[in-house]
């Protein structure tokens, strides 16, 4: 018997800006070798590494921010777009940093999500620097359906 395969109805949620941003920033890193020297705002957030997987019928999402506090974290739902957003803090003032790689500042992370997903649908959890934000039922929603083009008439 062959293992039951699922079409991915969420190819390509994650938000086409957030992931320029993430490239932008591993490009700027490589350029300056200055990663996470300067602050950030929502605007310019760097974006947390991401896995997205299917456990069963629930959606799992999970993103790695280590060094980052449970309370500087958070998971909002609004319009069908799940937000995890957050900060990761410099050490006091008094430290003067010799190498500075990892990232500082806000981070932000989009997804879109199926139209009937509530938020009494989803929880989060977090520990050792993985924040993982299950969707139940989420996994298995339809397939993304295929529209057709008809040919316009010229004018």
């Amino acid at each position: 018997m062959t293992p039951k395969r699922f079409s991915n109805p969420f190819h390509g949620v994650v938000d086409m800006i957030t992931e320029m941003n993430r490239i932008s920033d591993t490009m700027s890193s490589i350029e300056t070798s200055q990663a996470g020297e300067r602050e950030r705002g929502y605007a310019d957030a760097w974006s947390p590494p991401t896995d997205i997987l299917a456990r069963g019928d629930d959606l799992v999402i999970r993103c790695e921010v280590p060094g980052v506090y449970e309370q500087d974290v958070a998971v909002s739902l609004t319009h069908g777009i799940l937000t995890i957003s957050g900060e990761r803090r410099r050490d006091d003032d008094d430290v003067v940093y010799y190498s500075s790689e990892r990232y500082m500042g806000t981070f932000r992370r989009d997804i879109s999500l199926p139209e009937e997903v509530g938020e009494n649908d989803i929880e989060a959890s977090y520990g050792e620097g993985l924040l993982e934000v299950t969707v139940h039922g989420a996994a298995n929603t339809a397939a993304p359906r295929k529209i057709s083009i008809r040919r316009r008439k010229r004018q």
